[in-house]
């Protein structure tokens, strides 16, 4: 018996390609009906190939005896005081990740994870203590997206897609950009690229080739500290890549018209909440189009940083915007379930593991 393949792990691209070599002994099996299927399985939504009403009995069969349609179970959910939903999703494996719902006045979006665990070490993150567990497929960030859609009533849609779930999409290149076609493919969820963000803590190398891709989703990098010293206390990433190297990357990064990078700066109590961090920001950041997100910091019982006052905060704003630059405060949508920037997590993993998804880190660092 033949291997089944995950057809969510294909792009429209692959499909094509596939069809078109079955209809040498297959005259019926022609490239466009890809185009079909994946109507049926993105915008109609459609479990089986049995539903895929306009397609012929022999391409359905041709796709049964080859294909399986994936779905990812909810294990678990739970929902904040501020409408938005976290949920644990779980795993071919029995592994488990953490996706969130998040609802605003004019849009819904969906926060995906890339990775379940992450190997990047960030002081403050949650996801963090996990270690890098392993990579998700295509499907799995694909499948994100239908479990929490399916929650959603029919008036309300989603429209925004953000990968700052757990892990570091940029260590999860090429699934990371499978998933960004088949989203943003128009037979397929047809978002469109300007609503979807992706987040790095700062891979050069897969930032300058994220910036010579043909989809054009949004960049957005986690920077948290204006000195290599606190950042490289915060952030590990910072000791291989420092902001001299990163601000040059960033330079360099092609941008259309209107487009601008994102800067997530989270404010510290003591860290990095200060006026003369503010002021630090707008020189590091000169003469880039840029916007910065200014996220308090979401406190932890387990973690030994504090979130800044509420009046540091909007006095750390104010003098941004003082002096003209772009810097929402951002409050982060559902802290009550351990659902904000930095706090999914789902299991605690032991030292010795962390320590081995670092070694895979680096491992796949060398190899970029």
């Amino acid at each position: 018996m033949s291997k089944l393949y995950n057809i969510k792990n294909w792009t429209r691209q692959n499909l094509r390609e596939w069809m078109d070599e079955k209809a040498g002994s297959q005259a019926k099996v022609q490239a466009f009906r890809a185009d079909q299927v994946f109507y049926w399985l993105y915008q109609q939504r459609v479990g089986s190939f049995a539903e895929m009403l306009n397609l012929g009995k022999e391409t359905r069969k041709l796709l049964e005896e080859n294909f399986w349609i994936s779905s990812l179970k909810k294990a678990d959910e739970q929902h904040s005081q501020d409408g938005s939903i976290k949920y644990r999703l779980l795993l071919e494996d029995g592994k488990s990740i953490e996706s969130v719902f998040m609802p605003h006045t004019s849009h819904n979006t969906v926060c995906v994870s890339s990775q379940v665990g992450c190997g990047m070490g960030c002081d403050f993150c949650m996801t963090g203590t996990m270690g890098l567990i392993r990579n998700l497929k295509t499907s799995e960030i694909i499948d994100q997206v239908f479990a929490v859609s399916a929650d959603l009533p029919k008036e309300k849609t989603l429209r925004n897609i953000v990968f700052m779930g757990m892990g570091e999409p940029f260590h999860n290149y090429k699934n990371l950009m499978q998933a960004l076609e088949i989203l943003t493919d128009e037979h397929g969820f047809n978002f469109s690229q300007r609503r979807i963000t992706v987040s790095t803590s700062g891979l050069l190398p897969k930032i300058r080739s994220f910036g010579k891709e043909k989809i054009k989703a949004n960049l957005a990098i986690s920077l948290n500290g204006v000195t290599d010293e606190v950042r490289s206390k915060l952030m590990p990433v910072n000791n291989a890549y420092n902001l001299e190297q990163l601000m040059k990357v960033c330079r360099e990064f092609p941008l259309e018209s209107r487009r601008r990078i994102t800067f997530e700066y989270i404010l510290i109590r003591d860290l990095t909440d200060s006026i003369e961090d503010a002021k630090g920001l707008i020189r590091l950041l000169h003469g880039l189009k840029f916007k910065i997100n200014l996220i308090p910091y979401n406190s932890d019982p387990g973690n030994k940083y504090q979130a800044p006052s509420q009046k540091q905060a909007r006095k750390f704003q104010k003098y941004l915007l003082d002096h003209d630059v772009v810097a929402p405060l951002r409050i982060s949508k559902g802290q009550d379930i351990q659902g904000a920037c930095g706090q999914l997590v789902v299991t605690k993993k032991s030292q010795s593991e962390i320590n081995v998804g670092k070694i895979q880190l680096l491992a796949t660092e060398m190899e970029s």
